[in-house]
């Protein structure tokens, strides 16, 4: 198996991680929803884990990868208000916390490059 295609399985295997730990320990995840958005934190997180499930599905489909990519793209831009809520919230805790938090901020940028690239290299079927 290629790069190229082992890289789009990857992919679907973070979307499908991070979206069972969504279920499987909520509490990390309510913590990161922005108080301005309606609704309860949980409902959120369920939400969220119900879409990263989804994506990894489409991802990992090469009839769905293309479309699933770009809006993998957009989740992680859309998830990113919430990194910035938690850099905020945990900047008075211990170093190595306030560090991992803000260091979570650039890490969006490869993981949405990385899904357009995805999203580039799929076939257009979708």
């Amino acid at each position: 198996m290629s790069r190229s295609e082992r890289s789009p399985l990857l992919l679907a295997g973070l979307l499908a991680a991070a979206g069972v730990t969504h279920f499987a320990a909520p509490r990390p995840y309510d913590a990161l929803v922005p108080s301005a958005l309606p609704g309860t934190p949980r409902a959120w997180t369920y939400a969220s884990g119900v879409a990263e499930l989804a994506l990894a599905a489409g991802v990992a489909l090469p009839r769905t990868r293309r479309t699933a990519a770009l809006a993998t793209a957009a989740f992680f831009v859309g998830v990113f208000p919430g990194n910035v809520k938690m850099a905020l919230d945990w900047r008075h805790r211990p170093a190595p916390l306030k560090t991992a938090a803000f260091a979570r901020l650039p890490l969006q940028v490869p993981l949405v490059l990385w899904a357009r690239g995805v999203a580039a290299n799929a076939e257009g079927r979708s």
